[in-house]
């Protein structure tokens, strides 16, 4: 095959062309049986009339739809994008995403700051509410069932730099401060190594209580799984472990204990298990609550009380390595306590746990790492659980489009269309070959080099 050249030619004239045969990415089959399961379900119905108290008729220019504000979310999600301005640039480009947003080819797609100004005035109930939709929707699917829940945290790096950081009490900035304390020691000009060394072995270095990000307050210094330290926020997600839903996410500041974000994590989700089963179809799949699966960062006697005691649950908390502890004058404690080892130890106890790492991990891993939002580009607790809330609805649409076209994401997709054809082609390419040796023989014979 001959190397093509690319050829010098003038600027674009204008032509017509058919609009069907305009050709389509791989992802379109994928977005176009999401958009007949979002229309079967009335979702952009129910979005314009949550989002109508958010816009004025007649003032201004026209608004971005709700639908299409939701969908280019959603986008963000299956493409693996965090940023705004990014899925602005990939929606602009790509004529199957024009399609499942419903933009005309000689229409302009909206950009970057009006997606951006479009989050920030509509209310992060609303944004909840849309994730509570999608809920709905899986229970109507049968994909929600609610009767084991397992939860964990994670941590999102913030759009925030650790040298920018500053002193809650005077303003003072980090490089200042080290300089300060140089020069306390003796040292009048010290130098970046020099500054370093002293800040290597110093107690009490990164407090939260005495320092914060002046760009945004709630990140909390916080030393990531990968051992490093940046400012990050926390997420908390609660899983249907039957299922893989997502049934509740929350956001906290990364320096609060697992066993404090717990209640606010149960009880969204028990709300919205609740709100779920208001739908008579969907009733007919769901459980009530029993059992709560958590790693050992949630152990405590406390813990165990509340979710025993307050909310009638099972308790499935992994026991930390601890000295043997004397119970004398505590025998409640102790029940809570060897209630739950006997949970743990248990046949099922084991396979929760495990069903609990594979799903509640996977939802991080969806949600995050190919979701494209394990470093967030924007700020303030309020505005990153908007975000959460719409990567969070469309992994639960994946959960839906996996029982509908055997793929969660357009890549899936395609690579399932791939994986289906290959077995066919392989066959093609054995039978091929067999007729060649029945009317070829010699040619399929192996013939030996002569000898020099």
């Amino acid at each position: 095959m001959a190397v093509g050249k690319r050829k010098k030619t003038g600027a674009q004239q204008e032509f017509w062309v058919e609009t069907s045969a305009l050709p389509r990415g791989d992802g379109h089959p994928f977005y176009t049986r999401l958009n007949a399961l979002l229309d079967r379900h009335g979702f952009d119905k129910h979005a314009e009339a949550l989002c109508a108290p958010f816009y004025a008729e007649g003032v201004g220019r026209p608004g971005l739809a709700p639908g299409t504000y939701f969908r280019m979310l959603f986008i963000g999600y299956f493409e693996g994008i965090g940023a705004d301005r990014a899925i602005a640039w990939r929606v602009r480009d790509s004529l199957s995403l024009r399609d499942f947003l419903g933009i005309e080819l000689t229409k302009k797609t909206p950009d970057p700051s009006t997606l951006s100004g479009t989050r920030r005035r509509i209310a992060l109930e609303t944004h909840h509410e849309i994730f509570q939709f999608v809920l709905g929707m899986l229970a109507q699917e049968g994909l929600l069932q609610g009767g084991e829940l397992g939860i964990d945290t994670t941590t999102l790096e913030a759009n925030a730099a650790m040298r920018s950081i500053v002193r809650r009490d005077t303003g003072e900035q980090y490089h200042e401060f080290l300089g300060e304390l140089a020069r306390e020691s003796g040292i009048e000009t010290p130098t970046r190594a020099q500054l370093a060394k002293l800040d290597k072995n110093r107690k009490g270095k990164g407090s939260n209580s005495d320092w914060e990000s002046p760009h945004d307050p709630d990140a909390r210094i916080t030393k990531m799984k990968d051992g490093t330290t940046h400012l990050a926020h926390k997420t908390e997600h609660a899983v249907d472990l039957q299922t893989g839903a997502l049934v509740a996410i929350t956001v906290q500041h990364a320096d609060t204990d697992d066993r404090q974000t717990l209640p606010a994590t149960l009880g969204q989700a028990r709300e919205n298990l609740y709100r779920a089963a208001q739908n008579e179809t969907a009733r007919q799949h769901m459980k009530p609550l029993k059992s709560v699966v958590c790693d050992k960062g949630y152990h405590s006697t406390a813990t165990l009380d509340a979710l025993t005691n307050e909310h009638h649950l099972r308790p499935n908390i992994s026991e930390p390595e601890r000295p043997r502890r004397k119970w004398k004058g505590r025998e409640e404690e102790q029940q809570l306590v060897y209630a739950n080892r006997t949970n743990t130890r248990s046949k099922k106890g084991r396979a929760q746990q495990r069903k609990r790492a594979e799903l509640v991990e996977r939802s991080f891993a969806h949600c995050y790492e190919t979701g494209g939002l394990r470093r967030m580009h924007i700020r303030g607790h309020q505005e990153i659980r908007k975000r959460t809330f719409t990567n969070a609805a469309a992994f639960n649409l994946g959960l839906a489009m996996r029982k509908l076209v055997g793929a969660g994401t357009p890549k899936q997709h395609k690579e399932t269309k791939t994986a289906a054809i290959s077995p066919l082609w392989r066959l093609t390419a054995a039978m091929c070959a067999h007729i060649r040796k029945i009317l070829c023989p010699s040619t399929s014979k192996n013939t030996q080099p002569l000898a020099a």
